[in-house]
């Protein structure tokens, strides 16, 4: 059985909160349940690792709970958030422009390797 949940956040596009939904409360599941969890946010949802963008999102219009929330309690949970390095210059990111709940900064070597060469791992695409 795979002891690793890689959650790929790459078609979710945050100017729309109801998709940021999903993948956040599935990888806190998934660590609650004593898997490794790792988010790698790429592409557009590379944007919710840049700070203010998350804390101004929501699942649900009204909510008195912000994407950043939920961000926050996955991270707590123990799951891993990364973003991808074409991020950074594609949205005008620095290091220093990341939420703190971001462990750092990956490329696309990183996530082939999860992907083909871990057989204990399993990959959610959103």
């Amino acid at each position: 059985m795979a002891e690793k949940l890689v959650i790929m956040m790459v078609n979710s596009d945050p100017s729309n909160g109801e998709e940021m939904g999903a993948p956040i409360f599935q990888a806190t599941v998934a660590a609650a349940m004593e898997y490794e969890v790792e988010v790698i946010c790429t592409a557009t949802a590379g944007k919710l690792m840049k700070k203010g963008i998350a804390e101004s999102l929501y699942v649900k219009p009204g909510s008195d709970k912000s994407v950043y929330d939920f961000i926050k309690d996955a991270h707590d949970a123990g799951v891993k958030f990364f973003c991808c390095s074409p991020n950074l210059d594609l949205f005008d990111m620095t290091v220093d422009d990341l939420i703190p709940e971001c462990e750092g900064i990956v490329g696309g070597a990183y996530v082939i390797e999860r992907v083909m060469e871990e057989e204990e791992t399993k990959v959610l695409s959103y």
